[in-house]
């Protein structure tokens, strides 16, 4: 017999109050609630979780022990869950190679296409019709000259692989070393400092090596001879016995290998594998698009191969919507036969581009560096791919599928959502846009409030049930009674000066001259591609840092004006450390001042020993992370609680040292709120615990792990140490400062950035939320060409200017809240 709902009894994962709950199956089934309610805890940790767990269950013991499984959720009974996708909220940020083709796959479809289909030149430059040859792994023979010659396999025309342009290594770009910037201060000596390159790749030592080499170590760089300087810069990797003091101040012996300042910074860019790392080594480079390929990563041998009379990489360039009319009029034009075998790679292509196409990214091409993508365009990539093959019958959790997305853009995905849902699949939104809850079927919603007072099933029903439902939180939102504007917003918009900028042409964004007024709160809004990522943080950010640092612009910025600007802070929703080892008390530097005052309590322990990391006081079984973790071979690993510790992170002799009763094993357990109670008498640790409250992360136990943070959270402890301060001449730059929020909690996020406007700073945010953008005193709204460039200055001014003007999208949809 069919089955039409999921059956969840005693749900207990994380913060789930033992709740009893059944989920429509073939449906749309809305999960909401305020921050830290436990929306994820269901739908992530339960229905997904048991859904994908299940029917990885269903595979061989040999197929499991190569795939990485989750443990059973913690319930009581689940029935009749399928299997189960998840598109998470946070998409990982693509490396230094990946484009917006090879992360969608279209460039394997392209790269196929050219291989099988292509017109080649033999090695006389004669140009060859397309030819089952290359297919057949048969030599082709030019119809002209007679020579024959092999045609390229796919792999050839991979930038990431046989395809390389040698120069570049495929990157696009070559880096040659600035010598300007290796010696920051020539009037240190080698003893104090002198060469940066050595200091910040952990090799401050190797001015020993120098010295042996014959350079004067001791007097100021500048009066070192040009015979010194060489040595110093260019010196050879020859091998010389030093000493060196050791922390303790010991010394040991090293044969050291001479590593010259130039060399320092050529083996950290060996080494470098991610944007971060690149980040730290480019202050020393000088960046110019590679000679040979001239950006475009291919060697000359890939280039060289036509389709439709232009080569690959000129078809990389096209964006996709026009790429999309181009290869099916290529493909409706190859010679019958090799029109069959095209035809199967354009379909593939096709379905996966219609998705793209749909989700609303018709406008990126195919060469675009992924890592320059918005969260937004990286979470409908990931979507694309999970909705590639015609599934039925699967349970799709999505996880905020709207961030990113302008409101204009939200009606693609929902297009794609009922048509999941067509298909015969389930979803399950994890979301707040109420554009986005209110094509759900059935909504569950979870509170009242978060942490250990969440975690309750406070209404559930279908969406008139819950618009009904007095319980409900979001009811209002969803009605449109609720009062949105709740600040006061300033008239005098550029009283305070303002901050400008002039940017030329990147990626499909136009040049922009733009203005943000200082001590203000600007929203920059608009809709996917319009270029408020390519302004805000490939622009402003570094463009501010470099006039802080007294450094070149960047390449696309031509002038900035930010007179008085002491700093410049980009909030993002990246997550706060990589481990468990990070917590909130850890972040916060709670956990330092609280080790202080333990140490003071004691007469055996000092600050160290308080540590769970390193300290006297960690639990040796699970060191520190309270959590043990067992290989069960074809199993999922077994990640239980230490049964030493009891998730405690310390050993039992924590227990000896307390404060009003409670040790700092204790403490940990306590959420920010139940700390700033129990610890009143601690001025330093309330005062930090405070600002967490007041940023609205009372919820949060001081031993809550930070990278399973939600985006929302992890921007608010990242704000943490900046508020209570002066902030006069200092600018704030938030991307969607809204993810995982809740409208209640925009409301909180509104008062945070109001106590920083009201100490001096200037509030810059990305976002789409309709909320947040109306309470923003200065609204930038950017759009996007009938030819899908981006940069065009649709309306700038206050609310009533932006829902004055008609060209204004973003204006359209305010005009539909209740803004009274």
């Amino acid at each position: 017999m069919y089955k039409d709902l999921i059956i969840i009894r005693g749900a207990k994962v994380h913060n789930l109050k033992n709740i009893d709950v059944d989920i429509p199956l073939g449906k749309i089934v809305a999960i909401s609630g305020v921050s830290g309610s436990g929306k994820s805890s269901l739908a992530l940790g339960v229905l997904y979780s048991e859904g994908s767990r299940r029917y990885l269950d269903a595979l061989s013991t040999y197929t499991r022990r190569r795939i990485s499984q989750t443990q059973k959720a913690q319930v009581d009974l689940i029935q009749y869950v399928p299997a189960a996708l998840a598109l998470h909220q946070r998409p990982n940020v693509p490396n230094i190679r990946s484009t917006f083709g090879t992360s969608t796959e279209l460039l394997n479809s392209l790269r196929l296409l050219y291989s099988r289909c292509g017109n080649y030149f033999c090695p006389n430059g004669h140009m060859q019709e397309p030819t089952l040859n290359v297919a057949r792994e048969i030599p082709i023979k030019c119809s002209e000259c007679g020579e024959e010659f092999y045609g390229l396999g796919a792999e050839e025309y991979a930038f990431n692989s046989d395809g390389a342009c040698p120069t570049c290594e495929g990157t696009g770009y070559i880096r040659g070393i600035d010598d300007s910037k290796l010696v920051g201060d020539e009037t240190k000596t080698l003893e104090d400092g002198a060469v940066e390159s050595w200091n910040m790749f952990g090799i401050s030592w190797m001015y020993h090596v120098a010295g042996e080499l014959g350079v004067r170590v001791d007097v100021p760089f500048k009066d070192l001879t040009e015979k010194e300087k060489d040595i110093v810069y260019n010196g050879p990797s020859v091998k010389r016995y030093i000493n060196i003091p050791s922390k303790n101040g010991k010394l040991f012996e090293l044969n050291a290998e001479y590593r010259n300042a130039h060399k320092a910074v050529e083996e950290a860019l060996k080494k470098a594998k991610t944007e971060k790392g690149l980040q730290r080594i480019n202050k020393y480079l000088t960046t110019q698009v590679c000679p040979d390929c001239g950006g475009t990563r291919l060697n000359s041998k890939a280039r060289q191969t036509l389709l439709g009379g232009i080569s690959l990489d000129e078809a990389c360039r096209m964006n996709l919507k026009d790429l999309v009319v181009w290869i099916q009029k290529v493909v409706s034009e190859l010679p019958e036969n090799v029109g069959k075998m095209a035809e199967n790679i354009l379909e593939e292509f096709l379905d996966n581009a219609n998705i793209l196409l749909d989700l609303g990214l018709s406008y990126i091409s195919l060469d675009r560096p992924a890592n320059t993508l918005s969260t937004g365009e990286l979470q409908r990539v990931q979507l694309a791919k999970t909705l590639r093959n015609h599934t039925t019958g699967v349970l799709y959790v999505l996880d905020e599928p709207s961030i990113g997305l302008h409101p204009d853009n939200v009606n693609g995905l929902i297009s794609v959502i009922r048509r999941l849902v067509d298909d015969g699949n389930s979803i399950i939104l994890v979301d707040h846009d109420t554009k986005i809850l209110g094509i759900a079927d059935y909504m569950v919603e979870l509170g009242p409030t978060a942490g250990a007072d969440g975690g309750n099933i406070i209404a559930q029903g279908s969406l008139d049930e819950i618009k009904a439902n007095e319980s409900s939180q979001i009811a209002p939102f969803l009605t449109n009674s609720e009062k949105i504007i709740i600040r006061n917003k300033s008239r005098d918009m550029f009283g305070n000066g303002s901050i400008d900028i002039k940017t030329s042409k990147i990626h499909n964004v136009k040049s922009l001259n733009v203005q943000f007024p200082k001590g203000k709160f600007t929203a920059v809004t608009g809709v996917s591609g319009s270029g408020k990522t390519t302004l805000l943080l490939e622009s402003l950010y570094p463009a501010v840092q470099s006039y802080i640092g007294n450094e070149e612009l960047p390449e696309n910025v031509y002038d900035i004006s930010c007179e008085d600007i002491k700093k410049i802070d980009l909030i993002d929703s990246v997550p706060i450390g990589k481990n468990v080892r990070s917590t909130v008390a850890t972040y916060s530097k709670v956990l330092d001042d609280l080790r202080r005052e333990f140490a003071k309590l004691s007469d055996e322990y000092k600050t160290a020993d308080f540590s769970y990391n390193t300290g006297k006081l960690r639990c040796e079984t699970c060191n520190g992370t309270g959590s043990v973790s067992m290989d069960v071979q074809f199993l999922p690993d077994v990640e239980m609680t230490c049964p030493d510790c009891d998730g405690t992170r310390y050993n039992k002799d924590i227990e000896k040292t307390t404060y009003n009763g409670l040790s700092l094993a204790d403490i940990m357990t306590l959420t920010v709120d139940e700390a700033l109670e129990e610890l009143f008498g601690l001025k330093k640790v309330t005062s930090k615990l405070q600002k967490l409250s007041d940023l609205g992360l009372g919820y949060l136990t001081l031993g809550e792990a930070t990278p399973s943070l939600s985006g929302g959270e992890a921007q608010r402890l990242k704000l943490a140490s900046e508020i209570g301060k002066s902030q006069k001449n200092s600018i704030f730059i938030f991307d969607e400062p809204t993810i995982g929020l809740h409208p209640l909690d925009v409301k909180v996020l509104i008062d945070v950035f109001d106590n920083l406007i009201d100490r001096g700073a200037t509030v810059i945010v990305i976002e789409h939320d309709l909320d947040l953008i109306a309470n923003a005193d200065y609204i930038i709204d950017i759009g996007i060409d009938e030819d899908n460039n981006g940069g065009e200055i649709l309306a700038t001014g206050g609310l009533e200017d932006i829902i004055n003007t008609p060209e204004s999208l973003t204006g359209k949809y305010l005009a539909e809240k209740n803004l009274s």
